[in-house]
């Protein structure tokens, strides 16, 4: 597959290898997608737009910092896109996916 050029967006190969996929789990999976018992963030805007990141566990403090997650996409190949939650956004509790995570920026 093309990879995008250095500080390009991710091509459409690429954003439909990521729709419905759980962040950090291999495209080749089987089954790549959401598991019933887990809760979610959903990324929203950038490389990783329509990614979900799994959050089961996370204290609130932890999901109200945001995250750096490590991507070849952004940027800077191999480096991070940083998304953060919206102030006042409204989170369900239990599983499923409980909040959205919207695209701030990348960073080396």
């Amino acid at each position: 597959m093309e990879r995008p050029l250095k500080g390009s967006a991710p091509n459409a190969d690429d954003e439909q290898l990521l729709r419905g996929r759980v962040y950090g789990r291999d495209h080749d999976d089987p089954d790549p997608g959401p598991l019933p018992h887990q809760t979610y963030a959903a990324l929203v805007g950038g490389p990783l737009d329509g990614l979900l990141l799994d959050i089961t566990g996370w204290r609130t403090e932890e999901v109200d910092d945001g995250v750096a997650l490590i991507t070849e996409l952004g940027r800077w190949p191999g480096g991070r896109a940083l998304y953060d939650p919206r102030s006042g956004e409204p989170r369900t509790p239990g599983p499923g996916v409980s909040c959205r995570f919207y695209y701030s920026g990348d960073t080396p």
